[in-house]
């Protein structure tokens, strides 16, 4: 099932609501005593989810107090109408409290108070942000605004111009929330309102870790935090700590992250913060669930319970409950989980939190999902979706239909199951087209990532043989696990559509639908009957509660008989039966074929999916249907395969002949049953795009028991084909960057890796070599190899050639590298910001495309796309740590050969490891795959069919 946590990072001035249905939800709030404290009005963001077994949490609206004081108030009826105005906001009534706020703006402006009109600008402004009204919002913000700027209010404009951020920061456009925010450290610096400057050192720190940039929100924290330090500003203490402590939360540093949060805890019950105590109690939990300790994430949401029903902060209450709620159902208790559930439940219907509600009901249908009664799970599933679509909640849609896509393909109804996988992922593809930033502090908030929904929706596709659609999942599958890693992946016209529903779908869809939107209005109905106590509904009130109720039930009832009714069971039987007889017509596919055919006429793609009890492959070739091979391996056989095969590799002492058996084994699973299929079509070049930790193993060095699989075929690495420009490269005047690293030592410590570096004497070797090899190359050692002298002026080359050491490790972006010759480094997500024009990167040196351990290949994947986002058309990098003096060797090689320019570049990669291969001098070494096997080229390596050209 697809499990969400929710991580809310905390706006210095917001309370943040989080729950997660089914597994935890990471809540960092801020207490009203915050707020009155740090005034703040930026709202905070939700991050980015990701998928496996769904659940969800409510979206982000946090609650936000008025940044500005009451002081422009002048008669007794402005100042009730403006706390019951703050009671309904706190309360999170933000449609209630849009109502006061225009009466008490109504008095001010018949009294002619302009500041106190600025004033109730900004909170209506507010209460729309909170709304996700975002247009309205701005407009208010900007009315509040002007009138600041023309009554010379700076304090007011360093608020407003805050606040006109956060809601940049909402939709996404944290370019244009990062511009509002550094107006907003001018005009607070210039009057010296430290408490505001803190505010919005903190918001940058929201938007760097929205955007994964954890380094650089640690950064803006801390200097949020010795703000507040200095200014003995405890409540914006103990906020900070808590944001840091979410930080470290996601970057999976848990015993760091709990140290800062009982630094949090120990400054916000020195000064009697009951809700802020609440929130980072509930946030510990969090961690212990992280961390797959139920029991002691239980009894830290106990006690946050305890304290946030002490501090009356209902939001808070709901969130919590909800958590113990999903943990409760881990832990098979069942009474209490319901319980817990629909408390929570209760509580986000009386606040009149759509969001919040749809999220709740979506946890209670995982509850029942884990207790084994999937009736009552999808009943609840979909009324949490017809909420979701009724309030635009995107993310939280996406979670409940791919919930509803695993129960029924757990009752086996698998082409229904695929029909509401599909949906999530069009969701998904919907998100990433709008630009939409999905609460990136979501994102690690889940078990595991939303990828997993493809990865299922691609195994019941493919075990039904369905291997058209199969394949372009798969590759919406690299493009998803990129998104998960570097977060900065941007749709384009092939990922856009999606996933296509076939006719048949379309029509058994609608039926679905058609519930979902009859459960709307009914829910629309119940919603201000529910809010009301039970004591004060009337007698009518009450009688309509029952019926709607009922009502709901019977809809409900609907939904789960339809999977069976007779309409259904037929337009199922007829899709299966095209199926069987034709493969479905899909632009992207046909797109794809069209793509190989520029391509020499000799290429096919292969795709392989590692699952838990198998192996898939599919191979798309230029003028045949796609072929699909299923191998019964599992994912721990293939992972120790993986393994064993990286060691032979890895270790020199070894002969050649005893690393053979291990390169046999994977061929026998990834080539061996398409040979047939390859010979068939003539193919000798294969564009390749690994999976999972198939990524840590070179396929040119798999062996057929009689050869190398690189004496038979070239291989071109790609992210994904929907990513990749398969036009052809010519470069008809090389010109060479050489950069090395040859003399001097480095020591240093990246997150939690130690590095020590030495300098690489053949590396000079090979960029003499180069130069010598290609009139003109500028050659750049050492100290002259630095970050200052170096990046601005990569754009002026078209092959640069690094031999210098880098680290491409398991974690986050930030802990993979380049190393510069002085000892500069540059970060995997710094890449992005370089401007290449390159038709060839090489990175020559060790540790390059991966560090010690191993984990998915995400890094290498990220490697290639931060390298293609730059401008780069194709990387070199290696796999594991090279050998100086023979990596030195085979640059000399793949250089003489790009000299000809006979080949494409992938080819050209292939002479040079043949070169090394066919060493037939006496006691030569370099035969041995470790010596030329670790190069792999990501990219556009490609070639015009019947053409030649680099």
């Amino acid at each position: 099932m697809r499990i969400y946590k929710t991580l809310f990072s905390v706006a210095t001035a917001t309370l943040i609501l989080s729950f997660y249905p089914w597994q935890l939800i990471q809540n960092l709030t801020i207490s009203s005593a915050v707020a009155q404290s740090l005034k703040n009005s930026e709202p905070v963001l939700p991050q980015n989810p990701v998928t496996i077994p769904i659940v969800q949490s409510p979206r982000g609206s946090g609650t936000i107090l008025p940044e500005d004081s009451n002081n422009g108030a002048s008669s007794t009826e402005e100042n009730r109408l403006l706390k019951q105005a703050t009671e309904q906001f706190r309360n999170r009534q933000y449609t209630a409290a849009l109502q006061t706020y225009q009466q008490v703006l109504s008095l001010r402006q018949q009294r002619g108070d302009r500041t106190g009109v600025g004033e109730i600008l900004q909170q209506i402004g507010a209460a729309y942000d909170r709304l996700g009204q975002y247009s309205q919002a701005l407009n208010y913000y900007q009315q509040a605004l002007t009138i600041r700027q023309q009554t010379d209010n700076k304090i007011g404009i360093g608020s407003t111009l805050n606040s006109i951020g956060s809601v940049y920061q909402q939709q996404g456009n944290f370019r244009r929330a990062l511009q509002f925010y550094e107006q907003a450290l001018v005009v607070r610096r210039e009057v010296k309102d430290t408490a505001g400057l803190g505010r919005t050192l903190n918001n940058i720190g929201l938007v760097y870790n929205q955007l994964g940039q954890y380094p650089q929100a640690i950064e803006s924290y801390q200097q949020a935090l010795n703000i507040f330090q200095s200014t003995n500003n405890s409540t914006g203490v103990g906020a900070i700590l808590n944001n840091i402590g979410l930080v470290k939360t996601q970057l999976g540093q848990y015993d760091q992250a709990i140290k800062s949060y009982e630094q949090a805890l120990i400054v916000r019950q020195k000064i009697n913060d009951k809700a802020g105590v609440g929130a980072t109690l509930h946030n510990i939990g969090f961690v212990y669930d992280r961390q797959n300790n139920p029991n002691k994430a239980l009894d830290f949401y106990q006690k946050a319970l305890v304290i946030r029903t002490e501090a009356g902060d209902k939001a808070g209450i709901g969130a919590t409950l909800n958590n113990i709620g999903v943990v409760s159902a881990i832990l098979k208790q069942q009474s209490k989980a319901l319980t817990s559930l629909n408390q929570a439940l209760a509580i986000f219907q009386e606040l009149g939190d759509k969001a919040g509600e749809g999220r709740t009901i979506d946890s209670i249908g995982t509850a029942y999902k884990i207790l084994n009664n999937s009736a009552q799970a999808l009943g609840y599933y979909q009324q949490a979706l017809a909420i979701q679509k009724e309030v635009g909640d995107l993310d939280g849609e996406r979670i409940t239909l791919s919930n509803i896509g695993e129960v029924l393909e757990q009752q086996k109804q698998r082409s229904l199951a695929i029909i509401f996988y599909k949906q999530s992922v069009n969701v998904t593809e919907k998100i990433r087209q709008e630009l939409r930033v999905l609460e990136t502090s979501q994102q690690e908030s889940y078990t595991t990532t939303i990828s997993d929904t493809y990865r299922a929706l691609a195994s019941l596709l493919l075990n039904q043989n369905r291997v058209v659609e199969g394949q372009q999942i798969l590759d919406l599958l690299k493009v998803q696990e990129l998104e998960d890693y570097l977060r900065n992946v941007k749709s384009n016209q092939q990922t856009v559509v999606g996933i296509q529903l076939l006719p048949m779908e379309q029509q058994i869809l609608a039926k679905y639908t058609a519930i979902q939107g009859r459960l709307a209005i009914i829910s629309n109905q119940l919603i201000p009957l529910r809010q009301l106590s039970p004591a004060s509904r009337s007698a009518t009130q009450k009688q309509r509660l029952t019926q709607l109720e009922q009502q709901q039930q019977q809809v409900i009832a609907e939904f789960n008989q339809l999977t069976n009714s007779p309409g259904v069971v037929a337009l199922v039987q007829q899709l299966n039966q095209s199926l069987r007889t034709q493969n479905p017509e899909l632009p992207n596919f046909n797109y794809l074929q069209q793509q190989l055919k520029t391509l020499d006429a000799k290429t096919a793609l292969l795709y392989p999916l590692i699952l838990e009890d198998r192996l898939e492959l599919v191979l798309i070739t230029p003028n045949s249907a796609p072929i699909h091979r299923s191998i019964p391996v599992s994912r721990t056989e293939l992972k120790q395969a993986v393994a064993d095969f990286r060691a032979a590799l890895t270790n020199r002492k070894l002969s050649t002949k005893r690393v053979i058996p291990s390169a046999n084994k994977l061929y026998n699973w990834l080539i061996a049953p398409l040979e047939k299929d390859l010979v068939t079509a003539g193919i000798d070049s294969l564009i390749y795009a690994p999976d999972g930790q198939l990524r840590y193993v070179p396929l040119a060095a798999l062996h057929d028991g009689k050869q190398w699989l690189v004496e038979r075929y070239s291989v071109n690495n790609i992210t994904a084909a929907s990513l990749i420009d398969f036009s052809p490269q010519p470069l008809d005047a090389p010109k060479i960057l050489a950069a090395a690293f040859t003399k001097g030592n480095y020591n240093f410590n990246v997150g939690a890796n130690q590095f020590d570096f030495v300098g690489l004497p053949f590396a000079g070797k090979e960029v003499a070599g180069i130069a010598a090899l290609i009139p003109g190359t500028t050659q750049l050692l050492n100290g002259q190899f630095n970050r200052a002298a170096t990046v601005p002026n990569l754009s002026n080359y078209n092959i640069i050639h690094l031999a210098t050491h880098a680290a491409f490790v398991k974690g986050q972006p930030e802990e993979s590298f380049i190393l510069f010759g002085n000892g500069d480094r540059a970060t995997l997500r710094d890449i992005a910001d370089w401007q290449l024009t390159a038709n060839l990167v090489v990175l020559s040196a060790c540790q390059t495309g991966v560090g010690g351990q191993l984990g998915n290949g995400e890094e290498i994947l990220g490697l290639g796309y931060q390298m293609q986002q730059a401008g780069a058309k194709a990387t070199i990098a290696s796999l594991w740590v090279v050998d100086d003096e023979a990596t030195q060797q085979l640059m000399n090689a793949f250089y003489q050969s790009l000299q000809t320019q006979k080949f494409s570049k992938a080819e050209t990669l292939r002479q040079a490891q043949l070169t090394l291969i066919n060493q037939t001098s006496a006691g030569s070494r370099n035969t041995h795959p470790y010596y030329w096997a670790s190069f792999i080229l990501i990219g556009n390596g490609f070639v015009l069919s019947n053409s030649v050209g680099f």
